[in-house]
Protein backbone atom coordinates (compact mmCIF):
# COMPACT_ATOMS: atom_id res chain seq x y z
CA UNK A 1 0.00 0.00 0.00
CA UNK A 2 2.84 2.39 0.80
CA UNK A 3 4.45 1.65 -2.55
CA UNK A 4 1.27 2.65 -4.36
CA UNK A 5 1.05 5.85 -2.31
CA UNK A 6 4.69 6.72 -3.08
CA UNK A 7 4.13 6.04 -6.78
CA UNK A 8 1.10 8.35 -6.81
CA UNK A 9 3.11 11.07 -5.07
CA UNK A 10 5.93 10.68 -7.59
CA UNK A 11 3.51 11.02 -10.50
CA UNK A 12 1.98 14.11 -8.88
CA UNK A 13 5.42 15.68 -8.51
CA UNK A 14 6.30 14.92 -12.11
CA UNK A 15 3.02 16.28 -13.49
CA UNK A 16 2.64 19.38 -11.33
CA UNK A 17 5.95 20.50 -9.90
CA UNK A 18 8.38 20.02 -12.82
CA UNK A 19 6.41 22.11 -15.35
CA UNK A 20 6.14 24.87 -12.75
CA UNK A 21 9.89 24.77 -12.15
CA UNK A 22 10.62 24.96 -15.88
CA UNK A 23 8.75 28.27 -16.04
CA UNK A 24 11.06 29.81 -13.42
CA UNK A 25 14.21 29.15 -15.39
CA UNK A 26 15.69 32.34 -16.91
CA UNK A 27 15.27 32.59 -20.67
CA UNK A 28 18.29 33.31 -22.83
CA UNK A 29 17.89 36.13 -25.35
CA UNK A 30 17.56 35.16 -28.99
CA UNK A 31 20.83 35.37 -30.89
CA UNK A 32 21.15 38.40 -33.13
CA UNK A 33 20.59 37.79 -36.83
CA UNK A 34 23.80 37.01 -38.67
CA UNK A 35 25.09 39.71 -40.98
CA UNK A 36 24.43 39.18 -44.68
CA UNK A 37 28.15 38.78 -45.34
CA UNK A 38 28.22 35.44 -43.49
CA UNK A 39 25.74 33.61 -45.72
CA UNK A 40 26.93 30.94 -48.13
CA UNK A 41 26.69 31.50 -51.88
CA UNK A 42 27.16 28.92 -54.61
CA UNK A 43 29.80 29.27 -57.30
CA UNK A 44 28.08 28.61 -60.67
CA UNK A 45 31.29 27.21 -62.21
CA UNK A 46 32.62 24.65 -59.74
CA UNK A 47 29.41 24.31 -57.68
CA UNK A 48 31.17 24.93 -54.35
CA UNK A 49 29.85 27.10 -51.55
CA UNK A 50 31.82 30.05 -50.25
CA UNK A 51 31.16 32.65 -47.55
CA UNK A 52 29.70 35.71 -49.25
CA UNK A 53 32.10 38.15 -47.58
CA UNK A 54 35.08 36.21 -49.00
CA UNK A 55 33.65 35.49 -52.45
CA UNK A 56 34.80 37.10 -55.69
CA UNK A 57 31.85 39.13 -56.95
CA UNK A 58 31.08 39.95 -60.57
CA UNK A 59 28.04 41.59 -62.12
CA UNK A 60 25.85 39.63 -64.50
CA UNK A 61 23.38 42.15 -65.88
CA UNK A 62 21.06 43.06 -63.04
CA UNK A 63 22.33 40.64 -60.40
CA UNK A 64 25.61 39.86 -58.70
CA UNK A 65 27.27 36.48 -59.22
CA UNK A 66 29.65 35.10 -56.61
CA UNK A 67 32.68 32.87 -57.21
CA UNK A 68 35.12 30.97 -55.02
CA UNK A 69 38.14 32.35 -56.92
CA UNK A 70 39.15 34.75 -59.68
CA UNK A 71 39.87 31.71 -61.88
CA UNK A 72 36.23 30.59 -61.68
CA UNK A 73 35.08 34.16 -62.40
CA UNK A 74 37.26 34.23 -65.53
CA UNK A 75 35.94 30.85 -66.69
CA UNK A 76 32.39 32.07 -66.21
CA UNK A 77 33.04 35.27 -68.16
CA UNK A 78 34.69 33.27 -70.96
CA UNK A 79 31.66 31.03 -71.30
CA UNK A 80 33.54 27.89 -70.24
CA UNK A 81 31.50 26.64 -67.29
CA UNK A 82 33.55 23.51 -66.82
CA UNK A 83 34.72 22.46 -63.39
Amino acid sequence: MRGLLLLALLVLVLVVVFPALRGWRPRLPAPPPSPRGNELVKDPVCQTYVVRSRAVQRGDGERAVFFCSADCAERYAGGGRRA
